[in-house]
């Protein structure tokens, strides 16, 4: 290992007992350091969190839910006789 190579590892190298996790980023798929210095966690940086904040906003996300029967207008069907 040249020189360089070995200073650029121990630059970047982690303290003892904090060992780095890099996970998925939700939003591009791309690699995201899981830590307190990722401000973004677990997104991989700004873009990709504001892309998912406004997709919660626009309510792209949702939960499944039975639909009512179209004959229903009021109450839930389940308790009508």
């Amino acid at each position: 290992m040249s020189d360089t190579k070995k200073k650029k590892a121990a630059a970047t190298a982690t303290p003892a007992g904090s060992a780095e996790r890099w996970v998925k980023c939700p939003q591009c798929g791309g690699p995201s350091l899981y830590s307190p210095a990722n401000r973004f966690r677990p997104f991989c940086g700004e873009r990709c969190k504001q892309i998912d904040l406004g997709a919660w906003a626009s309510e792209e996300f949702r939960m499944p839910t039975e639909a009512p029967p179209e004959d229903a207008e009021f109450g839930d069907p389940r308790l009508l006789p």
